[in-house]
């Protein structure tokens, strides 16, 4: 008995270490695309995309091609697919989910409140067998530490 609580004990760890370092690649990886992304939109448009009302975005969407992309950057996978490893491992009817919408695993009787939490969205969730959450896991890339993250983070701290 002794033996196995050390062999989960080691797991643990190792998962730590490997969860750790995807971190930190990761955050570095976005860091380059966050400013290859702005660099990109500053080269192209000079100033900040307008706001639009929603027959002004069809016209736009209506005129533009568009293509699929990832749903994770590279850290946020390796983290999403080493966490499903060990979420499953130690209860198969668990499922791990990407890019979750507030909105949709909260609900509250203040629609206002609501609206202020629907467009958010949580990196990582991790669902019992009846699709109920359970856990929620933030994935502190570059984009964390710029402009109004702590603002938003708050959002969704309070609403969770």
């Amino acid at each position: 008995m002794h033996y196995d609580a050390m062999a989960w004990i080691d797991e643990y760890y190792a998962l730590i270490i490997v969860l750790v370092g995807g971190l930190l690649i990761g955050m570095a990886a976005e860091q380059i695309r966050a400013a290859q992304r702005r660099r990109a939109w500053l080269e192209r448009n000079g100033s900040r995309p307008p706001q639009r009302d929603s027959a002004d975005q069809l016209r736009v969407v209506m005129r533009s091609d568009f293509f699929a992309q990832p749903l994770l950057n590279r850290g946020e996978a390796r983290l999403f697919r080493e966490l499903d490893r060990f979420v499953t491992a130690r209860n198969p009817d668990w499922q791990v989910m990407a890019q979750v919408s507030l909105g949709e695993i909260l609900r509250g009787g203040d629609a206002e409140a609501h609206s202020c939490i629907n467009s958010k969205r949580v990196d990582l969730l991790i669902v019992n067998e009846n699709c109920q959450p359970m856990h929620v896991i933030e994935y502190q890339g570059a984009g964390h530490y710029k402009g109004t993250a702590a603002a938003r983070d708050a959002v969704k701290k309070e609403a969770l």
